[in-house]
């Protein structure tokens, strides 16, 4: 059973949150029926908050659902309602964009144990009244996409023609292709590997210890407390941050140069500008995102292990898909390295999937599938082109 609300749109907030003319319809959907999650725990009731662009076909065939990654969110084409900057996907989703909103229904979901309207440890739990904290069911990358799956079935999209995300919203698209077979007819992870390594569980790790060491985390209670381990957080982002660019990148952008002043300070102030850069991204970031949800989130990248899920066999995660795969990486990407992506395209090859492989030349690390890079957008177009082509829908 699921009861759905669909929140009216003022249009002096519609106004506000456009982006080059998209305009989304918010809604979320609580599902009452239990969700079986990989733990052997169920859950219930749970909501999945999501964003829609453009309108779905009568034959249902033209959905597209994008998958966010770590610290993203359901806004990904729109102005985000809490920090007003555009949607963090909005140049590649949008009319005449490579994901086209006039012709495709595009659906972005907050993931179960977000923090933005879906069901996560800051939702309040209704046998007790209070938010779940810690008592909120440890989660994996598979229990996010069964929730979207079940949003699907809500939505009548038996099958959606593609499936697209970067980075952890690349290991969503991985387990859609491999728990939902026959539902995706095409998948594009970027920027994404099918487990996650030791190095980067230890940056995890880093993370949530310095979420866990700031004294207003109250062992997970801050917000029965009514305060917010704001520190541990804004680390925890820095840290992460410097994982998403490359070195190449940092120097480009900051050098060794100091922030408005004319020479060194001899403190621990902020003397260089890559430092205040990192402050800035610690301490907005603390103003969207909830500690707690840092903590379930990265746990579940952590878990993610796509061959272990199938006898340590990589192959055996695909084997009789019918999905049509577009595999990208970025050359200098070192937390998913391009052979990575390679580990991927070599199981799909040895199923005899139908995939291609693209390694996009950028000095912008991680991030790149984030930003303006030509290459990247023209591979996302003709791979979408093509497959509508095979789906039989309307060119563009």
């Amino acid at each position: 059973m699921t009861s759905q609300t669909q929140p009216d749109t003022p249009d002096n907030i519609k106004d506000d949150i456009d982006v080059d003319g998209v305009s989304p319809q918010m809604g979320s959907v609580t599902f009452t029926d239990a969700l079986e999650l990989d733990n052997g725990r169920k859950l219930a009731p749970f909501t999945i908050a999501y964003n829609a662009y453009g309108e779905l076909n009568a034959e249902k065939s033209n959905a597209i659902l994008i998958c966010h990654a770590l610290t993203g969110d359901q806004h990904v084409a729109n102005r985000h309602p809490i920090t007003g900057k555009e949607g963090w996907w909005s140049l590649l989703v949008g009319p005449g964009k490579p994901i086209d909103t006039n012709r495709f229904y595009v659906i972005c979901t907050n993931i179960l144990g977000g923090c933005l309207g879906s069901t996560g440890p800051a939702s309040i739990d209704p046998q007790t009244g209070a938010a779940y904290g810690l008592t909120f069911p440890v989660i994996t990358i598979g229990d996010m996409v069964d929730a979207q799956a079940r949003l699907m079935d809500h939505l009548g999209i038996d099958q959606l023609f593609a499936v697209v995300g970067g980075s952890m919203g690349g290991m969503q698209v991985l387990e859609w292709a491999s728990r939902h077979k026959e539902r995706v007819f095409a998948a594009v992870p970027i920027a994404t590997a099918a487990w996650h390594s030791s190095q980067n569980i230890a940056f995890h790790e880093v993370g949530r210890q310095a979420v866990m060491a700031d004294p207003q985390w109250m062992r997970g209670d801050y917000l029965k407390h009514g305060v917010t381990p704001r520190n541990g957080l804004s680390v925890a982002r820095m840290a992460a941050h410097i994982t998403y660019l490359s070195e190449d990148a940092l120097h480009a952008k900051f050098g060794r140069n100091l922030q408005n002043r004319a020479d060194r300070t001899f403190s621990f102030d902020a003397d260089f500008q890559v430092e205040s850069y990192l402050r800035h991204q610690g301490s907005t970031f603390v103003d969207r995102f909830d500690a707690n949800s840092y903590l379930y989130i990265t746990r579940a990248m952590d878990y993610f292990d796509l061959a272990a899920e199938h006898g340590d066999v990589l192959a055996e995660a695909f084997r009789g898909t019918q999905s049509r795969f577009c595999v990208v990486s970025f050359t200098s990407d070192w937390l998913y390295p391009t052979r990575e992506s390679r580990e991927i395209v070599q199981a799909l090859n040895a199923v005899a999937a139908n995939v291609s492989f693209v390694e996009i030349e950028s000095n912008a690390g991680h991030d790149a599938f984030l930003l303006d890079e030509p290459e990247f957008f023209a591979t996302i177009t003709g791979f979408i082109n093509s497959c509508a082509q095979k789906r039989g829908l309307p060119a563009a």
